[in-house]
């Protein structure tokens, strides 16, 4: 890591990367850096269409694997020998999902430089804070948001820049002369990386500078921010052996071999994008479909023409989908549209889904509309990406059982890299039994190497040997005794009302039960009487008759009053993260009227 930590931390932190008490050292994957599993499938199946990518007009690409590592390996030779890039250095991105991105991700996986992507929905302020913190050398910036990239790196927008990154590189677009841009960089350039001085694939890579190898699995690969609702983000530190794990187990569980194909729909600047639908593909030798963004008009018309087997999405996405099945159907269509029937989908699998909150309600209307199975899961960015699923071998009844008969979408069983428990959530480390609320843990071959430059976060977050999620949750246990994971809420946004704690997710599926409620969030909200008092943010369905009475009475009749929401505030839409999570900490604000009320029976 690239931190000193104390001696107490560092033996926490190796005891959270074990599984069964095998520790990460012991690898559980064939290959020493992620050019070797690239460089396998390209010797095997160089024809094989490895990354299809559609932009955001809808035109089509194709990159084998061969011409894909071909486009890698001119990627790192202009960063190894015109940028200077070597092994132990970060480099940021600020792009949208795009083939380039892929490119220049494994460009500098292939170099042992780590990539740090921004997300450009974050506003300026927090990028020039992780362009900063980041230590990166170098900035690749799409076209479209050159100026921007140019204007916060600067400091020129106030926000104190970042003077660490040395050169500002153009992706796409038209090439001016006024600053490097990458394909016209890339022309002419070697397909056989230069920077170890052979072509030799990097099961043997020769010795480079220094006496090592040009990566190795210990080298960081990514650095992503935490998307936290308070304080500065965290850096988390995931190295190409977290990544790799991961994707094996991914695709294990999902049982994703060679022949089949993924979609990816959701942002790869996000672990999610990045380990699901591209490396765990890869891990197989599979290939995947990119999009440049979701778009549920031509969501089921790309499974269809792709042959697609597998979608990850967020609940977000699965409720898009709905609406737009809806509309379809009552406009004489399929729920599919463009004509699409159900046999037309009989390669398609299933869907993966994590990320966001997942209700009951929301998992219920999905399969019975589509019929197709959800495996819901569970994961961060700390953990790479899922660290469980419902397992596939699962009936549609059992599977359907799990979902909706327990108050909570089960997030299922632990994939092969890592194990979890739930513990005290006072961080005492006593670790609870079934049925027990507590605190989501894992730890594992997946587990981060770390937050970057925040010994203080690391001492906390693995103070007794596991990594620590902040999420509650709890566990059942299935048939054979298997546990079956389920998480209730995060337990910095439980409300805590007069010392007395309430999960938002138990509200918000009574919330959620009211006619007319398309969106129903329940939000803590400062209160001089009791600290924080129960509130409701709702979104009514188009068309809804719904008054701020109608929902307190319908939700007083499902619960407690001293847990049910006290005031009510309607809008239009709801702030989220980039994958679909519920920012409730931004909705506050929207109850403040109520700060000084003392609410009575």
């Amino acid at each position: 890591m690239s931190q000193q930590l104390d001696a107490q931390t560092q033996a926490n932190l190796q005891r959270a990367h074990s599984k069964d008490g095998v520790p990460q050292t012991q690898r559980k994957v064939p290959y020493r850096n992620i050019r070797d599993v690239l460089a396998l499938h390209t010797k095997t199946s160089p024809r094989k269409p490895f990354l299809i990518y559609y932009d955001q007009a809808g035109a089509r690409s194709e990159q084998t694997y061969a011409s894909f590592t071909a486009h890698v390996h001119q990627a790192a030779n202009f960063l190894y020998e015109d940028l200077g890039l070597r092994r132990g250095d970060r480099v940021a991105t600020i792009s949208h999902n795009h083939s380039d991105s892929v490119i220049i991700y494994f460009a500098c996986w292939v170099i042992g430089a780590a990539v740090a992507p921004q997300n450009v929905a974050e506003d300026d302020r927090r990028i020039a804070f992780i362009l900063r913190n980041s230590e990166a050398k170098i900035c690749l910036a799409r076209a479209e948001y050159i100026q921007r990239a140019e204007r916060i790196i600067s400091g020129e927008d106030g926000f104190g820049g970042a003077p660490n990154i040395q050169q500002i590189v153009q992706i796409g677009g038209e090439a001016t002369g006024e600053r490097i841009h990458f394909q016209e960089a890339l022309r002419d350039r070697p397909t056989t990386y230069l920077g170890d001085d052979s072509g030799a694939k990097a099961g043997d890579l020769p010795l480079g500078e220094g006496g090592e190898a040009t990566a190795r699995l210990d080298d960081e690969a990514l650095l992503v921010y935490t998307s936290g609702t308070t304080g500065t983000p965290k850096g988390v530190i995931l190295s190409q052996y977290n990544l790799l794990v991961d994707a094996q187990g991914i695709a294990q569980w999902q049982a994703i071999t060679g022949n089949q194909r993924t979609m990816c729909v959701l942002p790869i600047h996000h672990v999610n994008g990045i380990v699901v639908t591209i490396m765990a593909p890869l891990s197989v030798g599979g290939s995947t479909v990119l999009n440049s963004r979701f778009s549920a008009s031509r969501f089921w018309e790309r499974i269809v023409r792709e042959g697609v087997n597998v979608v990850s999405v967020v609940p977000t996405l699965l409720q898009f989908l709905i609406e737009y099945g809806r509309e379809q159907q009552a406009a004489g269509d399929t729920i599919f549209g463009a004509g699409i029937n159900r046999r037309d989908l009989t390669h398609f699998r299933h869907f993966i889904c994590g990320a966001g909150t997942l209700s009951v309600a929301l998992a219920k209307e999905f399969s019975e509309l589509f019929g197709f199975t959800i495996l819901h899961g569970y994961g961060l960015s700390e953990s790479t990406c899922y660290s469980c699923f419902l397992p596939i071998s699962l009936s549609w009844a059992a599977n359907q059982r799990w979902l909706l008969a327990h108050g909570y979408p089960s997030i299922g069983c632990p994939i092969e890299p890592n194990e979890m428990a739930i513990f005290s959530a006072d961080g005492s480390g006593e670790q609870l039994g079934a049925g027990e609320r507590g605190e989501i843990c894992i730890r594992g071959h997946n587990v981060m190497q770390g937050y970057f430059k925040r010994a203080d976060a690391n001492a906390e977050t693995f103070k007794f040997g596991w990594f620590r999620s902040g999420d509650e949750g709890f566990y059942l246990r299935g048939e054979g005794g298997r546990q079956f994971f389920f998480i209730t809420g995060r337990i910095k946004e439980l409300i805590n009302r007069g010392g007395v704690k309430f999960s938002p997710f138990d509200i918000e599926e009574a919330l959620l039960a009211i006619d007319g409620v398309k969106v129903g969030l329940a939000i803590a909200f400062p209160n001089i009487y009791y600290g924080e008092e129960v509130g409701a943010y709702i979104l009514p369905e188009p068309g809804a008759q719904l008054t701020a009475e109608g929902i307190l009475a319908a939700c007083r009749a499902q619960m407690t009053f001293e847990k049910a929401p006290k005031a009510v505030v309607f809008g239009g839409e709801v702030p989220v993260t980039s994958t679909g999570k519920y920012q409730r900490l931004k909705l506050q604000g929207l109850f403040a009227e109520w700060e000084r009320t003392q609410f009575r029976r």
